[in-house]
């Protein structure tokens, strides 16, 4: 139902996948925040439910591959292919139709989705173009844990070094998305291990913060649902820098961001000074990634002829099978000359030097 004289608030979850972002989220959901309908179902990697909107997934999904930007994409570049989207008029007048209807249900809205902070600006916009206030929580987990979390439950085949370097790209650019600006509401980091050790502390803590009514406000009913959801054994995957053999730079580089952030969860820690110290962390992630983008330029040349001769492979063999099945007569009724120019855009013959 929706309260009375309760204003209009979007939380937006937000940090990596696998940060504990699906746990914060359902912990506000079941204190009575609205998580818009439908929602992802749960699944293998996460059986309690992701308390995700199945449309915000959906359209992230189409925005990145329009972008060519993978969820955990280590390319500091990947941000301006983004950042493009976030300023289309119509991808904020979409994301504000969207969320208007949603506010019947109840004032104060969740969004979570690990996509999110490649478009936070864009949802920022039409949060308060709906009169909402946006306000933001980012969730913290130590990233060799963020790391193998996603090894094992993603199958992912990338290896440690890209996805510890996807997670300090996806981080230190969050710190900076989510800093004060017009209209907002405030923002709070939140430790997982905080979370999963006194989550009733914590969340009011995010409640008083951001000044969410529904949190400060939350019967004994739904404190009761949500001890029977939190698992203390839901930190499943354990795991610690040096048990990822990270070359030194980017270890070095991690855990100073991870050293960084844990900060700004402290009651105070959040200043500018601080910032200043993530923009630091920021420059000196670009170096490192400039310095190893421009030392393994071969590989990803010899990647791209490979996948070229993939493609022309497969173009070859789908030509002989569609070959195969015209007839011996029409195919000698072909001229010579027409046939041989066909052979050479599909690659079976080559002009002579």
């Amino acid at each position: 139902m929706n309260p009375d004289g309760v204003p209009r608030k979007v939380l937006f979850v937000a940090g990596a996948g696998r940060s504990g972002t699906s746990t914060l989220a359902g912990i506000v959901s079941r204190l009575g925040m609205h998580v818009p309908l439908p929602e992802v179902p749960p699944d293998d990697s996460n059986p309690r439910g992701f308390s995700e909107p199945q449309w915000v997934v959906d359209v992230h999904d189409e925005w990145l591959a329009e972008a060519l930007v993978q969820v955990s994409d280590s390319r500091p570049e990947a941000w301006f292919d983004t950042g493009r989207i976030c300023t289309r008029e119509p991808a904020r007048i979409r994301v504000s139709e969207w969320l208007e209807p949603h506010f019947a249900e109840h004032p104060e809205l969740v969004i979570k989705d690990p996509r999110l902070s490649w478009f936070l600006g864009l949802w920022r916009v039409a949060a308060i173009r709906t009169g909402a206030t946006p306000v933001f929580a980012t969730m913290l987990r130590p990233p060799a844990e963020v790391v193998g979390s996603k090894q094992k439950y993603y199958a992912n085949k990338l290896g440690s070094a890209h996805l510890a370097a996807s997670w300090v790209n996806m981080l230190l650019h969050t710190e900076r998305a989510t800093r004060p600006a017009e209209g907002d509401g405030g923002r709070v980091f939140v430790r997982y291990e905080d979370l999963l050790t006194d989550w009733v502390k914590t969340t009011t803590a995010l409640g008083h913060a951001l000044d969410l009514q529904t949190i400060i406000h939350t019967r004994s009913d739904q404190i009761r649902e949500v001890h029977r959801f939190i698992d203390p054994h839901l930190r499943r995957v354990t795991s610690t820098l040096d048990d990822l053999g990270l070359p030194r730079r980017l270890h070095e580089l991690t855990g100073a961001t991870w050293d960084e952030l844990n900060k700004l969860a402290d009651e105070g820690g959040d200043t500018p000074a601080a910032h200043g110290t993530f923009d630091e962390l920021r420059a000196e992630y670009v170096d490192l990634y400039e310095e190893a983008a421009a030392i393994s330029r071969s590989t990803a040349e010899h990647a791209r002829h490979q996948a070229r001769r993939r493609a022309r492979a497969e173009a070859a063999d789908a030509s002989r099978s569609l070959a195969d099945r015209v007839p011996h007569d029409v195919r000698a009724a072909i001229p010579p000359s027409v046939r041989r120019g066909v052979r050479k855009a599909l690659g079976r013959e080559r002009d002579e030097p």
